[in-house]
């Protein structure tokens, strides 16, 4: 099943994706986003840069990675490895969710 198809079922509104880091960054100013789902390897790019920026507005995120291999300042980031399967998925969006709406 297609990521987006997936997401969508679960009930969640896809903005993107970006396949460039300038690309998210422009989404992140422009967008409401409650909730974020970032591929480590952007080609070249990392997205890194977009962790720390969610990070910053307070913006709940995680990474989807078939690495094993996370550099160590992210390491205690919310993670899924590739292959995950749709009841894995749902199983974090509801956990960074209830984060979301927690008093």
């Amino acid at each position: 099943m297609d990521l987006e198809d997936m997401l969508r079922d679960l009930g969640c509104i896809v903005v993107g994706p970006a396949a460039r880091v300038h690309q998210a960054l422009s989404l992140i100013d422009r967008e409401p986003i409650d909730l974020a789902m970032l591929d480590i390897n952007l080609g070249c790019e990392t997205s890194y840069p977009l962790a720390e920026r969610l990070a910053m507005l307070g913006i709940p995120h995680f990474f989807s990675t078939g690495y094993a291999d996370i550099e160590p300042a992210f390491r205690d980031r919310p993670r899924l490895q590739e292959p995950f399967s749709e009841t894995q998925l749902s199983s974090l969006l509801i956990a960074l969710r209830g984060a979301v709406h927690s008093p």
